[in-house]
């Protein structure tokens, strides 16, 4: 009679390569790190109104005036389409060569980099560029004049529009900025003959055009 083969099952633990998971993980990781966008925050935190436009802003060609609710205001602008445009270095020349301020190559760089608006009186913009500590680096964001004798935010527009011909006026304010203050940067505006800009709220941008 012909003996049965018994079968024999193994006591080792199966083992689970996971390597090729691991691998997956890491070019997924790897990926959202190259294209995710952060958020910069602003200098002055802004507590934006909602809005009920569903209109998207572009991605340049724009400079944004923050207002913060203390009144205080920043200019920011891009480079344009294409970084090699260089317009934001060229627009700080040119701020320089108003005021007498000659900018080094460095500090076109530094400018040209921030990640952030800027809120700093030209004449202080050299120390600003100079401080290494973010502290520091906050005491001098006071905001930029725009009164009648030290329009500086004034020629921040007329230069960032010569140097960028098709830049367009944002406002970004917050939702407790005095109503005064507001006014005062349409006037601006429109003193220098911006007479259609987008409003920035907490959800979209409604655009708005200033009456001639």
């Amino acid at each position: 009679m012909a003996k049965m083969t018994k079968i024999r099952f193994s006591n080792k633990t199966p083992h689970v390569d996971m390597t090729p998971m691991v691998d997956l993980f890491s070019v997924v990781l790897i990926f959202l790190m190259l294209t995710t966008n952060f958020r910069i925050s602003e200098p002055s935190p802004v507590d934006t109104p909602f809005s009920v436009s569903e209109k998207n802003i572009a991605d340049f060609d724009k400079m944004t005036i923050v207002i913060a609710n203390n009144g205080a205001v920043f200019f920011n602008m891009d480079n344009g389409p294409d970084t090699l445009l260089k317009y934001r270095p060229k627009t700080l020349q040119e701020m320089g060569d108003r005021y007498g301020i000659e900018f080094t190559d460095e500090e076109l760089r530094k400018f040209e980099k921030f990640p952030s608006s800027i809120g700093v009186p030209i004449e202080h913009l050299k120390d600003f560029f100079a401080a290494d500590d973010p502290g520091d680096k906050a005491a001098f964001q006071t905001g930029i004049p725009m009164d009648s004798l030290n329009n500086q935010l004034g020629m921040w527009i007329l230069y960032a529009r010569q140097v960028n011909p098709n830049i367009k006026a944002i406002i970004k304010g917050g939702a407790d900025v005095p109503y005064p203050r507001v006014k005062e940067v349409l006037d601006l505006l429109q003193a220098y003959n911006v007479n259609q800009f987008s409003l920035v709220t907490a959800l979209e941008a409604a655009e708005a055009v200033l009456e001639d």
